[in-house]
């Protein structure tokens, strides 16, 4: 069975939608009630006391926007406000979609007595107020665009509540789809517009939102295109050829080959140093298809390079291994700790779950999870943080670089529109325009991958169940290579969702499209790489074994604990604890043996005398 969730909102969910049709309301453009629409704005909080907020020291002159917002408390009882910073960019009607109202930045004061003052103060690139060009109205083949116009930022209570506010002009288009954004490792252009939305039609801000009856209408085709389904089958169980897949003129790399080096050795080497390629020599090609078939809740030694085999585990609230039946501390929900909009407290409760990960010799954490509150009716909202890409980004990027300071490496995940549960693991196909991709539901993954210290900490990514049009998001190589690693420059593995018995997922398939490992233990026929005399397909597991180890080597696996030959300190310790409990009861059982045999030689010796 198929199925397929169309999202025609487009980049309009939650409070975008609704403030951006109060604008237009405002404009005269379509009829609108707010106040009877939303009950509570988007970013809306209550406090026991009352602040004021201002925007001082605005320039605008370069490539950021800096300014201080002077925070006051102005009740009676002491306490803490949050900064919301949002955007509004110019719009021409008809024009590159752009919601009226966008969260770019926050922060949170400390707690303030009455009368009290904080200045908090940002620095916001210019480009991150860019909108993205899929329908390459000025763009060649897409591409972010900063529009000329005035732009706004503002301060406010809520999505809605502005407490003060400045722009700045832009005088020409600038367009980052030639030379990119100073972000981007490559510039972003159109990689699924073509397979992505399946001639549906989306939902615009066009005249008012014209086209809303439309837009949302119910689906009146439920079948799939000879084109989509041309290109599912090719990828599915069913009718994958290996063969098909080689690339003319690949060579077999180097295996086997006795270069004495160990992983251990790479400790603290950049992902670029020549001493990669001289390990990876050393490995079989048996090795490899173990390595990427078996990623259940772990990944398996490697006797050539001296690969310890390490521990995964879930979840997103705190570690929750059901597999071993090993559980740590349950953490607040993602959704609750959105809610603080405090990065120092996410940074907090990243540190704690890290540390009891450390604690038990388990350095993979399946979590956490920044999938979008699409809707209310998600049975997953709860470990996702927030309808916003922005909010849930800044947290989770809080949270993973804490562990990571623990030599946890997160699998921030599900990559990517895993924001439903039902039907996920049939082949579900999300239509979705590339801009509603890139703005909305990849915009928290590249917040963590943009802002992580690869050189210093281990990071991994769980791709999801779901495909971006008729390819599966765990095979779909312009999203794992061309998005995650070419575009953001991410450097470390990507993980299945669980390995089920799905007939598109498949083991030749997910290497091939950039997916390292399987979360399974090589059980079924599917798993199995049945093409290992292809140098196509060793050259693709030699990459992942890369990208694996490379994580791997980064974490507390390596740089807590002692694998240079030996043993951990923990384990050593233990070991030294068993070996002397061990020497004790020896030396015990010995003196009672010796006790009992003098007293059974003493009777016998007495009963001789009778």
């Amino acid at each position: 069975m198929l199925s397929f969730v169309n999202y025609v909102e487009g980049i309009y969910v939650g409070y975008k939608f609704y403030e951006t049709a109060y604008a237009e309301a405002l404009a005269g453009n379509m009829d609108f009630d707010y106040d009877a629409t939303v009950q509570y704005p988007f970013g809306h909080g209550l406090s026991y006391t009352t602040f004021t907020q201002e925007i001082t020291n605005f320039q605008a002159d370069g490539d950021n926007v800096t300014f201080d917002v002077v925070v006051t408390n102005t009740g009676s009882t002491a306490g803490k406000d949050v900064v919301e910073v949002y955007f509004t960019p110019p719009y021409n009607n008809g024009g590159i979609e752009k919601a009226a109202v966008n969260l770019i930045q926050f922060g949170k004061t400390d707690e303030l007595a009455p009368g009290a003052s904080q200045t908090v103060s940002f620095s916001i690139p210019k480009e991150d107020m860019a909108s993205y060009d899929s329908s390459a109205i000025k763009t060649a083949n897409g591409g972010y665009i900063l529009e000329a116009g005035e732009y706004s930022i503002s301060v406010r209570a809520d999505a809605h509540t502005e407490l003060d506010s400045e722009t700045f002009t832009v005088d020409t288009d600038i367009d980052y789809s030639t030379a990119g954004r100073a972000s981007d490792n490559a510039v972003a252009t159109n990689r699924f517009e073509s397979y992505s939305t399946a001639g549906i039609t989306f939902l615009s801000r066009a005249d008012g939102f014209a086209n809303y009856d439309t837009a949302t209408a119910a689906p009146s085709n439920y079948s799939i295109s000879d084109e989509d389904r041309a290109l599912l089958d090719a990828h599915s169980v069913a009718h994958y050829v290996p063969a098909d897949h080689d690339v003319a003129g690949d060579v077999m790399p180097t295996t086997g080959a006795k270069n004495g080096l160990k992983l251990a050795d790479m400790i603290g080497k950049s992902y670029d140093d020549p001493d990669w390629d001289k390990l990876l020599d050393q490995l079989t090609v048996d090795e490899m298809c173990q390595l990427v078939q078996v990623g259940g809740f772990s990944t398996i030694e490697l006797k050539s390079v001296g690969k310890v085999a390490t521990m995964d585990s879930d979840g997103t609230g705190g570690l929750n291994d059901w597999y071993s039946g090993v559980f740590g501390t349950p953490y607040p929900t993602e959704t609750l700790i959105a809610q603080t909009w405090n990065k120092d407290l996410a940074f907090e409760v990243g540190g704690a779950i890290g540390q009891e990960y450390a604690d038990c010799h388990i350095y993979g954490w399946y979590g956490p999870a920044m999938n979008m509150h699409r809707t209310a009716f998600n049975g997953r909202n709860f470990e996702y943080y927030s309808e916003d890409g922005v909010l849930a980004g800044y947290i989770a990027s809080a949270e993973i670089n804490a562990a990571g300071e623990k030599g946890v490496y997160a699998y921030i995940k599900h990559f990517v529109v895993n924001d439903q549960e039902i039907n996920r693991c049939t082949a579900q196909q999300i239509r979705v325009n590339e801009q509603t991709l890139r703005e909305i539901y990849m915009k928290p993954f590249e917040i963590c991958v943009k802002n992580y210290d690869f050189d210093t900490k281990p990071l991994a990514v769980m791709s999801s169940f779901t495909l971006i049009g008729p390819r599966y998001n765990g095979a779909n190589p312009d999203l794992l290579n061309g998005v995650l690693r070419e575009e953001w420059g991410f450097q470390g593995m990507v993980l299945t969702d669980w390995y089920g018995s799905y007939g598109y997922q498949l083991t030749m398939d997910s290497v091939l499209g950039g997916n390292d490992m399987m979360l399974g233990f090589g059980s079924n026929a599917r798993t199995q790489i049945e093409n290992p005399d292809s140098p196509t397909m060793v050259k693709a597991m030699r990459q992942a074994a890369k990208n694996i180890m490379f994580t791997i080597v980064r974490s507390g696996n390596y740089t807590i604990e002692e694998h240079n030959g030996g043993m951990d300190k923990m384990t050593s310790m233990f070991v030294t604890i068993d070996v002397l409990v061990a020497a004790v009861v020896i030396v015990i059982e010995v003196v009672m043996i010796v006790l009992y045999l003098k007293k059974k030689g003493d009777k016998s010796a007495k009963n001789a005398r009778k």
